[in-house]
């Protein structure tokens, strides 16, 4: 990764970076790539963010396809120019707002495209001018000779543009570009003086009600013209559909620069404008470029890995930064916030969050923060309750203040009763239990006016579950109907387990019974789950390896045979015992894909056998050899897939980022343990990829993970003590790590079968 920096900037690194951590190594953000997940199908953007910060500013090289959710592709030659906000890592596109693109004389209105750069505003450029680290982005817009510099704040962005020696010096500040394209019926622009511009955008995408006001300040004078579309208008402001301003510069001096601060805010300009005063009061861009280094460096030195592998340290910080990019700040400096009712409230005492895409996050990266960063993820759950008190339910993916209904399950209560059945319980725990079996009943009554997609959001399927026992796929639902229930049945768990700590007993048996329900869609002749009609049949055909069957969600009948996390015992003794699901287990990693048409399957990836590491339903699957006996198979396959599936290069992530959950996953099984079951508070042992690790524990304890003879070729654990002690079960709990101390582990090159106490006899 190249480091061509600023004079400014180096020197104000040279003397951050003078300081190491534990092994000499240098910083922690020295071995973050932000371009890995850039290429593939990753969907991550390499532009300067904060840890949750508000401001993602990054630079647009697409805007249209399932690749360009990022907006940022690393195979892509020019770019569009540089946006405010973007998403990390989903599946779906919107954002890409307030966009910004230096140019130098007189150019059309219009973007152009990747193919014919020449025929708009965009550049071209090469990865050979281009950097980027934590907190700053800089690429050399070749087309223009133009040098683009970006960092940001928690709530504002910072650009620098060197500009050519000759030439007009302009700016296009284009309220039109959205990643994905979604509509906008209004945005608007004002030229407050000769320095200052503000405006908002109003979008109608993935987020229904999507509101982005901006405020910047630029270092030099500049006459504005103000366009609707192509169009010029006269004034001072403007409302429109599409609305842009060009701005040129005079009297640039000898350094040829202009620097612009933005703030932005989903409450109004004046929010912007404070967000911009409070983070950025002076004109000193290697400032602002050092603050959110050490706000980085803070975040990433949670944890120190030892090692002398420098690839693979990238690897494990990139998957760390990627980690902390999301759910992110939606609250402005004043306390002011927008609500799921779209009500403009302000509270001094409260910090508002969005993007909580908790179908893919409750799996690990939810778990992460319970270790590395309680307070935080705290912080999280007091907002999905607030967001349940503000909309009447709990969102399962929420989204700029909307309830966009994506994706299944109600794991904003897995969120929840993970970190509550852990002892994390800064939040009111009776409207928590109240929020979570809000979420399990059909119930449509008490939902905000301005919720979209109620049929999502609420879907019938939820009442099917409660009344049938099972979701008929020939009945209204929305999603799979496997793949919803096994998800419901695992979320009422969740659910009986909270209650039953609170002594409300009558509700743990009800919750408990419901989380039997995965059992009503196994089928003995196939060993899989398979759809059901009302009248209790099977689906005909059935084919266990098509995605598109409709009763399962982003995956296959071989990849949601495995979701009962709550209940291994059960699903073992359903699938007609130990020997029976182990053969079933190893043919699900040894049994290829086959597809007619292997395009119409893009969520199936990352690939052993049926196992998909590139989607989430997958990801806890190589931990069931653990609990029947065979865990030295979940130690080769978790060596395999760190080994297969993560690596440094643009391409380095099997499948979508999904807003840390790939990443999380990999930070916790190079720790040496995994998150199988969130709600039940133990980690499973896997295959630890590091000589050392220290977790620094936000209460002031450490937990050190040592690991001897390691090596690529010893992916098998030999012994493994915990203070001491061996471990009987290849497990350890969350009290064992926050209390500090140490999980040693031996490695070597043979599986050691007998190194765990037998949980089953022969056959059971």
């Amino acid at each position: 990764m190249k480091k061509l920096f600023t004079l400014g900037t180096l020197c104000l690194l040279l003397t951050f970076f003078t300081s190491c951590n534990n092994d000499g190594k240098g910083k922690y953000i020295d071995y973050v790539n932000v371009f890995i997940g850039t290429g593939g199908h990753g969907h991550t953007f390499p532009g300067a963010t904060m840890p949750h910060g508000m401001v993602q500013l990054s630079p647009d090289t697409r805007l249209l396809g399932w690749d360009a959710c990022g907006g940022y592709y690393f195979d892509d030659s020019s770019i569009h120019g540089f946006s405010h906000t973007h998403l990390s890592g989903t599946g779906i596109g919107d954002y890409g707002d307030i966009l910004f693109m230096p140019v130098v004389g007189k150019t059309p209105l219009v973007a152009g495209t990747d193919e014919n750069p020449d025929e708009g505003y965009r550049s071209r450029f090469s990865h050979e001018q281009e950097q980027a680290y934590p907190g700053y982005y800089q690429v050399k817009l070749l087309d223009y000779d133009i040098n683009a510099e970006l960092t940001s704040t928690m709530r504002a962005g910072m650009h620098r543009y060197t500009y050519p020696q000759s030439g007009d010096a302009n700016l296009i500040i284009d309220m039109d570009p959205t990643i994905h394209g979604h509509r906008h019926p209004v945005t608007e622009i004002t030229v407050v003086n000769d320095t200052t511009i503000s405006g908002m955008k109003y979008t109608k995408g993935w987020a229904a009600n999507h509101y982005v006001y901006f405020y910047a300040v630029f270092s030099k004078p500049f006459t504005a013209q103000l366009y609707s579309a192509e169009n010029p208008v006269e004034g001072n402001s403007i409302v429109a559909d599409t609305t842009k301003v060009v701005l040129t510069f005079k009297d640039l001096g000898a350094d040829r620069q202009v620097l612009a601060k933005v703030g932005i805010s989903s409450v109004d300009v004046d929010g912007a404008r404070k967000n911009l005063e409070a983070e950025i009061p002076a004109w000193d861009f290697d400032q602002v470029v050092a603050d959110a280094g050490k706000a980085w460096e803070d975040e990433l030195g949670r944890i120190d890995v030892q090692t002398k592998d420098d690839n693979e340290r990238t690897i494990f910080y990139t998957a760390l930064y990627h980690s902390a990019i999301s759910p992110c700040v939606a609250s402005d400096v004043d306390g002011r916030y927008r609500t799921m009712d779209h009500q403009i409230v302000e509270n001094k005492d409260y910090t508002n969050y969005t993007i909580f895409s908790t179908w893919d996050t409750f799996r690990a990266l939810h778990p992460l923060n319970t270790i590395i960063n309680p307070s935080i993820n705290q912080e999280f759950i007091r907002a999905l309750l607030n967001k349940y008190d503000e909309g009447g339910i709990l969102p399962k993916w929420e989204l700029a203040s909307n309830y966009t209904g994506t994706m299944i399950g109600y794991h904003a209560v897995s969120v929840i009763a993970d970190a509550y059945m852990k002892g994390q319980r800064d939040y009111d725990i009776n409207k928590a239990l109240e929020a979570c079996i809000r979420s399990s009943v059909y119930d449509t009554t008490g939902l905000t006016k301005m919720l979209v997609n109620k049929g999502r959001v609420m879907p019938t399927s939820i009442k099917s579950k409660n009344e049938l026992g099972y979701i008929p796929f020939d009945k209204p639902r929305t999603g799979g109907s496997v793949a919803q229930g096994m998800e419901f049945a695992y979320n009422d768990w969740l659910i009986g387990q909270m209650a039953k700590d609170q002594g409300k007993n009558d509700i743990y048996e009800k919750y408990q019974a419901l989380s039997q329900n995965y059992k009503n869609y196994y089928d003995d002749s196939t060993g899989l789950m398979r759809g059901r009609k009302a009248d209790g049949s099977w689906r005909q055909p059935f084919d266990p390896m098509d995605p598109h069957v409709g009763d399962y969600t982003e995956g296959n009948a071989w990849q949601w045979a495995w979701f009962a996390p709550q209940d291994v015992d059960g699903l073992v003794a359903l699938m007609g015992g130990k020997d029976k699901f182990t053969a079933q287990l190893d043919r699900m990693f040894t049994l290829p894909l086959v597809l007619e048409d292997p395009s119409t399957a893009l969520d199936i990836t990352g690939l052993i056998g049926q196992y998909a590491h590139g989607n989430e339903p997958s990801h806890h699957i190589p931990f069931l050899y653990n609990y029947v006996d065979e865990a030295w198979k979940t130690q080769e396959m978790v060596d395999s897939i760190m080994y297969t599936y993560y690596f440094n290069d643009p391409n380095g992530l099997s499948g979508n980022e999904d807003c840390g959950q790939m990443s999380a996953w990999y930070v916790l099984n190079a720790l040496g343990f995994y998150s199988f079951c969130p709600g039940n508070p133990v980690y499973a042992i896997g295959r630890p990829m590091f000589d050392e690790a220290t977790i620094k524990l936000e209460n002031g304890n450490k937990f050190v993970v040592k690991v001897k003879d390691n090596s690529k070729k010893n992916k098998y654990i030999q012994s493994v003590k915990l203070n001491g002690e061996p471990l009987s079960f290849p497990e350890i709990t969350h009290a064992a790590i926050e209390a500090g101390g140490e999980l040693e582990f031996v490695m070597g090159p043979e599986p050691k079968k007998d190194l765990f106490a037998p949980r089953y006899a022969e056959n059971k």
